[in-house]
């Protein structure tokens, strides 16, 4: 374990050089420690509709699948492996894609790896949307392939958008923003669940509409355009975002760079300090594992969740496997922005970053508890929803999105001012290094 003195707070350092207090009057920036950019309420909701596009993509996934489920009825081993199959390819995917940007810093324009993202959902969604009504009749084998391909680009976009927009947030120096993109994560698992359920009640299983459209073809349809028109919006969203960044890097750099620059981008890149992921990990192994842990462990949750069954059997609609099983993801996304708003309260542990860490060791004692409940309707342990839902679900949630924030927010404190975005692309890359290790590792309970 590592000294205070070993492992203390760049933050904190009172030694600021004359050269780093100049800049810090360029930008115009406010705060105790001399060192920020005034904060923005404006900015903080932007950031957190990043991230709600950020994550919507994989949750809409995650919550489409008894209707995915229904298109691979007549193949009882993709029936069964779905999920894991899906999670495992947009991981690997998504960890491919953030260790290759990882490795190209000094180049990087974080906005247009953004904006490239977006574009790539609308594209993505609009044909999942049309896969809805049209080659119905493909075999589940087929229809296998096309959405491990739509997840295989959706994830390559994902690991753009991680890397861009944590580099993106980090650049600002403000850990509210890095917040605003984790509670903005949060809004995204909760939103599909809250449209899966909706569309389901609204178009029950076996009803037809006028067209003679399937009722799951319906909701599916409305839930896939849904993250089209999200892509949409935050494309929008996030130009004042860009241009006050740009601003921003104009204030800090033109009196240094302008003579030799033709452009602020230009500026910007040379003053960037590319950085070694090994050199990152030494200054902050803790809260990098720490990160990498806490979503390998939540990848089990989506496994466990599609699985789980209600114990009324004999109940309404809302017991109902096509509605239950959204349900349970809606509880758990809901604990989970829960943990992420709370990082905004005064309690912290970011200057204790090994605690940090026993704790999301600590969480995997959690996930014995899922055994106890209705696994694939033969019976539970604890024979009540309840227990299921507010207990397993929002608290294995909970954990996840405060530990997850807090370990994410805490990463801009350890390292130099200019080695900050380097830190946002690898912390993301640690994140995805854990849910790609928790999508290998959740095969191990398909089959439970």
């Amino acid at each position: 374990m590592a000294s205070r003195s070993e492992y203390q707070s760049l933050a904190d350092e009172e030694d600021r050089t004359a050269a780093s207090d100049e800049d810090s009057a360029l930008l115009g920036v406010e705060g105790e420690d001399g060192n920020k950019v005034p904060f923005s309420w404006v900015e903080y909701g932007i950031f957190c509709f990043l991230g709600v596009a950020m994550l919507w993509a994989w949750n809409m996934f995650l919550a489409a699948a008894p209707y995915f489920a229904g298109r691979f009825a007549g193949d009882a081993w993709i029936k069964a492996n779905f999920q894991s199959t899906i999670l495992t390819v947009s991981t690997l995917t998504n960890l491919a894609s953030a260790l290759i940007l990882s490795h190209i810093q000094h180049s990087a324009s974080y906005p247009f790896r953004i904006n490239l993202a977006l574009v790539g959902n609308t594209v993505i969604f609009g044909l999942l949307t049309c896969s809805t009504t049209v080659f119905l009749e493909a075999s589940p084998r087929q229809y296998l392939g096309f959405v491990l391909a739509m997840v295989a680009c959706t994830s390559w976009a994902a690991g753009l958008m991680q890397n861009g927009a944590f580099a993106f947030a980090a650049g600002f120096g403000r850990s509210e923003y890095m917040q605003a993109l984790m509670v903005g994560q949060g809004v995204a698992g909760v939103l599909p669940s809250v449209a899966q359920v909706a569309s389901v009640l609204l178009f029950p299983t076996g009803k037809e509409n006028a067209a003679g459209e399937g009722a799951g073809e319906s909701s599916a349809f409305y839930y896939f355009l849904a993250a089209v028109a999200i892509s949409l919006l935050t494309l929008v969203a996030v130009i004042p975002l860009v241009r006050r960044h740009n601003r921003l890097a104009a204030d800090r750099l033109t009196e240094r760079l302008a003579a030799s620059m033709t452009s602020i981008e230009e500026a910007e890149r040379a003053t960037r300090k590319a950085v070694s992921l090994l050199h990152l990990l030494r200054k902050l192994r803790w809260l990098a594992s720490g990160v990498a842990l806490v979503f390998a462990v939540t990848m089990f949750f989506p496994v466990f969740t599609v699985k789980i069954l209600s114990v009324h059997t004999d109940g309404g609609l809302i017991f109902q496997p096509a509605v239950f099983i959204p349900v349970g993801f809606l509880f758990w996304n809901v604990g989970d922005l829960a943990g992420r708003v709370a990082t905004m309260l005064p309690f912290s542990l970011s200057r204790r970053p090994v605690l940090l860490f026993v704790l999301a060791v600590a969480r995997v004692a959690l996930l014995p508890l899922y055994l106890l409940c209705n696994v694939d309707g033969r019976g539970a342990i604890v024979p009540s929803d309840f227990f299921y839902l507010f207990v397993v679900q929002i608290v294995f949630g909970l954990t996840n999105g405060w530990l997850g924030s807090s370990l994410m927010m805490a990463s801009g404190d350890w390292v130099e001012e200019n080695e900050r975005e380097a830190t946002g692309g690898f912390m993301g890359l640690c994140l995805v290094a854990g849910l790609a290790s928790g999508s290998l590792l959740s095969f191990t309970i398909s089959g439970i």
